[in-house]
């Protein structure tokens, strides 16, 4: 009981603190920052935080860790049917839409820190670090990479730049406008620009 006490105790300062470095690069922008400012607004002292942090660099490496091993997690378990599964189907749990659906439900539940990480305030270093995720997701899923390098029309470096590159900045659309679109409506745009392709998207091509 006693240790189940400490992980919650644990568990909310850790949220404490990273609710406070949303607040604060929402308001200075994160290289503006000081570990001080953060114990501040979290309401912790200076030793409770080196607990838990190196510094505030530290702190937004384990917070961007922690979201990209969520996201993987949500893609690499269903890779094989993935695959396997009609691009059209959304009745499965595990075809692309649905898995895109929870990607989105994701961002939305996290939709602050998404928000303000890749924001003009933010991390800078957070998209190269999504880019080379999407590598991951895309050659190096386990045994079962969703796409072989050996098909590859393109170089894999121009391809995974291009992918991550629009899908961030759809992610960063949908964030920016308040989440008008739902998860569902937002699955189906990304599939229709990924899959079906942009000129389709635009009404160019059937």
């Amino acid at each position: 009981m006693k240790e189940t006490i400490t992980d919650l105790r644990v568990l909310r300062t850790k949220e404490s603190i990273r609710d406070a470095l949303v607040e604060l690069m929402e308001e200075k922008g994160f290289e503006a920052i000081k570990v001080k400012d953060i114990t501040t607004r979290a309401k912790i002292n200076r030793g409770t935080f080196y607990s838990h942090y190196q510094d505030k660099y530290d702190l937004m490496n384990k917070c961007e860790e922690e979201i990209m091993k969520e996201l993987a997690g949500l893609v690499l378990k269903n890779v094989p049917n993935i695959i396997a599964s009609p691009q059209e189907d959304t009745s499965s749990a595990t075809t692309p839409f649905s898995v895109l659906v929870s990607i989105f439900k994701y961002l939305d539940q996290n939709r602050r820190f998404m928000k303000a990480v890749l924001g003009p305030k933010g991390d800078v270093s957070f998209q190269a670090k999504l880019k080379k995720f999407v590598w991951k997701t895309i050659f190096e899923s386990n045994n079962h990479p969703i796409i072989k390098k050996e098909n590859l029309l393109v170089p894999g470096e121009f391809l995974v730049s291009y992918v991550a590159s629009a899908h961030i900045g759809v992610i960063q659309q949908w964030l920016n406008s308040e989440r008008e679109e739902s998860p569902e409506e937002m699955a189906h745009i990304l599939i229709n620009l990924t899959i079906n392709g942009p000129f389709y998207a635009a009404g160019l091509k059937k």
